[in-house]
């Protein structure tokens, strides 16, 4: 019924203007939906235990606005973000595209948020009303970008800045320089610049006496030598996990049109299209790094047999953005229910 709905009505609809709504009624309906218990088998990773192995990936709810509702759908994680030192509007719209006939999304929002001090505030409300209730809520991700104003060699300074206000409410934390909409973000990738930027970051999220995990999303885009580089650094520093990966550059395979392709403009594409790069890196992190470090595989998981695939090939825990989009509320519970032993 969702996907009649999706492919008659909301593609008709402004994506953005559309994300809205679904989210408001995310929110509206979580009395209900939080009656039914979590699907899925309980995840030890990150000296955490998360509900089941599906997460929400960072990207749906950018200001931590509808952490619990979105759970209540049966996400074990949800990941906000990202965030960024200091507000930021984004690109100017139109900013967000569908590709239905790939069953992929372009996105060039450029880290639209509130800022890391107004999402702080607004976790730290949130754990008062859980603290009140005597309750737990899901596990809670919180992935940090630089801002858009400040120059690349002063990067290490706003990471740490968003680290230090929003790790004490993070279970985890994740440094992103792997979007393709913040210029010059992915250079941060090089690992001579990288490196500086997690130390940095780490040290942060070491300071209080429950230290906050911390992981590094990259992109597919990057080379099979430059993700080896990446995993070497990780279990270098003592890096608590790698998420694999990110939107990509590439717009190669579409189904879509290519004047149509080209009409959209840059942007970071995201779905099916990245089914097999991001197995492939996934492949290539759990080779390099050993059995123990966690790596989130996500990037174009649709099926339950892509799941699969993903946890077969390594992935300690999953997310996924896209098809929770185009499959709408009840996808996350279908697919839990298809990775079960």
């Amino acid at each position: 019924m969702y996907r009649s709905l999706f492919d008659r009505v909301l593609t008709r609809t402004d994506p953005e203007r559309a994300h809205h709504a679904a989210f408001r009624a995310i929110r509206a309906a979580r009395p209900v939906t939080s009656r039914r218990r979590p699907p899925g088998s309980p995840v030890d990773a990150l000296g955490l235990r998360f509900p089941n192995v599906l997460g929400l990936a960072a990207g749906f709810d950018k200001n931590a606005v509808g952490i619990d509702g979105l759970a209540a759908l049966g996400f074990g994680h949800v990941e906000v973000g990202t965030v960024t030192g200091e507000a930021q509007p984004g690109n100017p719209r139109p900013r967000l595209f569908r590709l239905p006939a790939d069953r992929a999304i372009v996105n060039r929002m450029g880290f639209n948020n509130d800022g890391a001090e107004v999402v702080a505030a607004r976790l730290a409300a949130r754990a008062r009303r859980l603290a009140e209730r005597d309750r737990r809520g899901p596990v809670l991700g919180v992935n940090i970008g630089k801002s858009k104003v400040v120059p690349e060699d002063e990067a290490a300074r706003d990471y740490e800045k968003s680290a230090r206000l929003l790790a004490p409410y993070a279970d985890y934390l994740v440094v992103n320089v792997s979007s393709p909409n913040t210029p010059g973000l992915r250079n941060l990738q090089a690992v001579e610049k990288l490196e500086p930027i997690l130390t940095s970051v780490q040290a942060i999220a070491a300071r209080d006496e429950r230290r906050t995990p911390l992981l590094v999303k990259i992109a597919p885009d990057l080379s099979d030598e430059d993700v080896l580089a990446v995993a070497d650094l990780a279990l270098a520093i003592g890096l608590d996990g790698i998420i694999a990966t990110n939107t990509t550059i590439s717009r190669a395979g579409l189904r879509t049109p290519a004047e149509e392709v080209e009409a959209i403009g840059a942007g970071g594409l995201s779905g099916r299209p990245l089914t097999e790069r991001s197995l492939d890196v996934l492949r290539l992190l759990r080779g390099r790094v050993g059995p123990d470090l966690t790596l989130v595989g996500v990037g174009g998981i649709t099926t339950a047999a892509d799941a699969r695939a993903r946890l077969n090939a390594g992935a300690t825990l999953l997310q996924a953005y896209t098809a929770f989009i185009y499959e709408g509320p009840l996808w996350p519970r279908r697919i839990l229910q298809g990775v079960q032993p």
